[in-house]
């Protein structure tokens, strides 16, 4: 089956106002920017996002934010967004913060068709006994927080009942992949794009490099393409940033 689109444009045109997404990337690396600013430039609102970060205020899943197009994200870490942090504390966004490791899993085990699992992470805390800011009032008074989860002990430890995600769409962004969806991700941007794409319902794939069938060592695939319902060529000449540069000065031969 052919699953190539012949642009961004063309293969985020069915996601309207309102949509759930699963976005891959982990700070700026690995992130689907063709898809998303796709998705700016379409206009749609309204949108719940689940995603490890919320990019920067300028890049990644910045762009829709910074134009108020994401009502709820769902994430584990979104201490690079100044912009992010305003709406969250003005009542302007609501926000699920999850534990990492808990979120990578939800993501898995909804595209697994696990329900829900048990997990130590979140024990004795809020993210288990509820009272988790998720809303503000405009006055800063708390609007909603989370609600209590199911625990249970097992063999003597104690776990947090966690619920799998499914969204609407996931989006991904791989360096190869083949006309049938399987694809390959690039080192560290193999990150919470093979769990983005298992989640979305129609998963839209970016890849740097478009191949046949069989033009891949299938050892070498990080996600079938079973999981994958479209794909669009961007080429390798995109612009890649780095969210925090640390180098060290060059050392005198």
């Amino acid at each position: 089956m052919d699953k190539t689109y012949e642009s961004p444009q063309a293969a985020v045109a069915d996601i309207e106002d309102g949509a759930s997404l699963a976005v891959g990337g982990f700070g700026l690396c690995g992130n689907p920017m063709h898809l998303i600013s796709a998705l700016h430039d379409k206009g749609v609102s309204g949108l719940s996002v689940v995603s490890n970060n919320c990019g920067v205020d300028d890049w990644g899943l910045g762009i829709l934010l910074a134009d108020k197009r994401i009502a709820k994200m769902t994430s584990s870490y979104v201490g690079e967004n100044k912009e992010f942090a305003r709406q969250f504390l003005s009542g302007e966004l609501e926000v699920e913060l999850t534990p990492q490791g808990t979120l990578a899993e939800k993501l898995r085990a909804g595209g697994c068709g696990i329900a829900a699992f048990f997990t130590l992470a979140g024990v004795g805390t809020q993210v288990a006994e509820g009272g988790l800011p998720q809303k503000y009032n405009t006055d800063g008074t708390v609007a909603k927080a989370s609600a209590p989860k199911e625990t249970r002990e097992i063999n003597g430890t104690t776990y947090v009942l966690e619920d799998s995600i499914t969204t609407d769409f996931g989006l991904v962004h791989a360096l190869r992949g083949d006309t049938h969806g399987n694809l390959v991700f690039d080192r560290s941007a193999r990150n919470f794009n093979p769990l983005a794409a298992m989640a979305g319902r129609v998963t839209i794939a970016t890849v740097e490099e478009l191949v046949q069938p069989g033009e891949l060592d299938p050892d070498s695939i990080h996600l079938p393409g079973v999981y994958v319902q479209r794909v669009v060529a961007v080429g390798k000449d995109i612009e890649k940033r780095i969210e925090k540069r640390t180098v060290q000065p060059r050392k005198e031969a």
